[in-house]
């Protein structure tokens, strides 16, 4: 059975990293092509459209690309989590995704919450790490305490879901450990 796996979590968490420790082992584990990287498929999902009209419907298309992808492993980067999330903390709404889970469950997805220990100053060296790498960030910065109540949101989302979902706390990354736990939990060691 491949790898279906969500990685969710507010904005620093660690997402990116702890996703790109588990696509190294597992695309090549399972790649069948030396010219592919075809062992696993990752999906940033995340752009710009969380929190908007577009939202739901895009993510009903990368429903039928990760149907299409059934006998891959797929590692999604947010999904519908966030769009209830940033349609919570945007738009003062409610989004159900009942339905997409259903078809989630189906298809053998997990998902991966990524949480941040709630400490300012790990929260501020991460808003300058990213400041660093993508100085365009700048431009929606938030105040550490914003950070923090979108994680809070993030928790209790978590707890409504149907699918199976493992909270992986950071302080530190990279963490070796973490990604280990991961491995474990979705039946790699």
């Amino acid at each position: 059975m491949p790898h279906h796996i969500i990685f969710e979590g507010a904005e620093l968490a660690g997402k990116s990293w702890l996703m790109s420790q588990v696509y190294d082992y597992l695309e090549p584990k399972y790649n069948k092509n030396k010219y592919i990287l075809d062992g696993c498929h990752w999906f940033n999902c995340d752009v710009a459209v969380y929190g908007t009209e577009n939202g739901k419907p895009i993510i009903k298309h990368y429903l039928e690309i990760f149907k299409q992808l059934k006998n891959k492993n797929i590692l999604v980067e947010k999904l519908h989590i966030s769009d209830i999330i940033y349609n919570q903390f945007y738009q003062n709404k409610e989004v159900n995704y009942k339905k997409e889970e259903k078809i989630l469950n189906s298809l053998g997805f997990k998902i991966i919450l990524i949480a941040f220990i709630e400490d300012k100053k790990i929260l501020l060296k991460r808003i300058q790490d990213r400041l660093n790498l993508y100085p365009h960030y700048e431009r929606i910065l938030r105040d550490p305490d914003w950070y923090i109540q979108q994680q809070r949101k993030y928790i209790q989302e978590i707890k409504k879901t149907s699918l199976p979902y493992l909270i992986i706390w950071t302080n530190q990354l990279p963490n070796h450990k973490l990604i280990n736990d991961i491995l474990k939990w979705i039946g790699e060691k």
